[in-house]
């Protein structure tokens, strides 16, 4: 049995610690401070993740290096900031693909998505439901009347339990018709099947899309926003379409180790929304067809929480899984 004494110690010494933590963040950040984006250089995350490097570097006053740590799936940058010290020095470029899916894929991962703390939800990602010129289909109806008529014939491309992969399978499901998977090793690739007549459809992001339905090599059938996107005025919604349960977006925000302080969270989320309440990042995340939803960290830990069974469930319905 602890004697009184050990017992005061010990009370006094976790006093002390609780002390130190809110100085600690009143202090911060006092050194350079580390993003990780658990994804390869050069497409949209990590564009996104490198603009509010930037504001949190203009906000915070300190240094903020983008590092990009890709495999997995995702999940080797994502554990490398699970296993860092909370001290809001090593932060992560979280998305739906790696907190939402990808536990849902992996049964095996060894850290606790649920464990990280939430900082700020960035952006929501629309898709696109997109055909190669060469099908016969200007509508959602028209492309599953269309499917039906050639069941087994027609395939579609994405990535193993990505969103577009799961989005798919999902179209497919609601529609009931007989299209096959292909999976790929990611967008550009799954863009090059369509182009050269492999594959018949795709559902993917909209900042990957976009500028080939602009040019005119892609045709879109349907968006997964609730109202029309801005910039393709003619492309009926999912919903308008007859399919609202793909009304679904991915999304990015940032993310600390577990047990990070409040008060570091907190002062992180003010800066990220007022630096991209800005015009410039503005217009900059609508160049990339984001859709910004500002809000605090208790709002985005509740946002985590609900996409979860959501993103989930699709995963079952796929039956992907990455072993």
């Amino acid at each position: 049995m602890l004697s009184k004494r050990t017992l005061l110690s010990a009370l006094a010494g976790l006093g002390l610690t609780l002390a130190v933590a809110p100085a600690a963040a009143q202090t911060y950040p006092d050194k350079p401070i580390k993003l990780i984006v658990p994804f390869a250089p050069g497409g949209p995350m990590d564009i996104m993740a490198r603009l509010v490097g930037e504001k949190l570097h203009a906000g915070l006053g300190q240094p903020v290096t983008v590092e990009n740590r890709a495999g997995a799936g995702g999940a080797i940058g994502s554990k490398a900031v699970f296993a860092a010290e909370p001290d809001g020095y090593t932060l992560m470029w979280g998305s739906s693909g790696t907190i939402s899916i990808l536990p849902a894929l992996n049964a095996s991962l060894d850290y606790d998505v649920k464990a990280f703390t939430p900082v700020a939800l960035v952006s929501l990602l629309p898709h696109v439901l997109v055909v190669p010129t060469t099908v016969p289909a200007k509508t959602v109806a028209e492309f599953v009347a269309y499917a039906k008529a050639n069941p087994g014939k027609l395939n579609f491309g994405a990535s193993l339990g990505t969103p577009p992969h799961l989005l798919g399978v999902l179209f497919k499901t609601l529609a009931g018709i007989d299209i096959t998977y292909i999976p790929s090793k990611g967008a550009a690739p799954s863009i090059t099947d369509m182009l050269s007549g492999t594959t018949h459809m795709q559902i993917d992001a909209l900042t990957v899309l976009l500028p080939l339905v602009q040019e005119g090599k892609l045709r879109a059938l349907a968006v997964s926003t609730p109202q029309r996107w801005p910039q393709l005025p003619d492309v009926p919604t999912f919903a308008e379409s007859g399919f609202p349960g793909l009304t679904r977006n991915a999304w990015s925000g940032v993310l600390a180790p577990p047990k990070t302080p409040a008060a570091i969270a907190n002062k992180l989320n003010g800066v990220i929304n007022a630096g991209l309440a800005t015009p410039e990042s503005k217009a900059t995340l609508l160049k990339l067809s984001a859709i910004t939803q500002p809000g605090s960290p208790q709002d985005f830990s509740k946002f985590i929480a609900e996409q979860a069974p959501i993103w989930g469930e699709m995963v079952k319905q796929s039956g992907a899984k990455i072993e």
